[in-house]
């Protein structure tokens, strides 16, 4: 029996605002997307990638969501790491920096925190 990872949900307050944060912070891309009157889904990912990023927007829950200690992250690696971290300065979405490890981490606009790391 095999088992593979295929997707993460995260639930955003605002679908649209998401979407353009990931395109610009990490190149990924709307997938697909389902909809109804009481959500929004949509599938972000890369060009080459099997692993998806799912984006879900209640209708009725406009609000940030209270992720806690936020001790929970996804991880990206990444081929152009200075030049990865240049662009993420500039978006002013850093939010840790770890020298001695060689990572860092941006934060999203919902608070979800996100290891960006120098490889594949």
């Amino acid at each position: 029996m095999k088992f593979r990872m295929i997707h993460e949900n995260l639930n955003v307050a605002d679908i649209g605002v998401s979407i353009a944060f990931y395109e610009k912070a990490l190149g990924l891309h709307e997938k697909r997307r389902s909809e109804n009157e009481d959500f929004t889904i949509v599938f972000m990912g890369g060009e080459d990638d099997n692993f998806e990023l799912e984006l879900t927007c209640l209708k009725d829950h406009p609000q940030k969501y209270d992720l806690g200690e936020c001790e929970f992250h996804l991880a990206f690696g990444v081929d152009e790491y200075e030049k990865a971290r240049q662009r993420h300065e500039e978006m002013g979405c850093v939010c840790f920096v770890n020298e001695a490890m060689g990572i860092y981490f941006i934060e999203d606009p919902d608070g979800y925190w996100l290891e960006i790391l120098p490889h594949y």
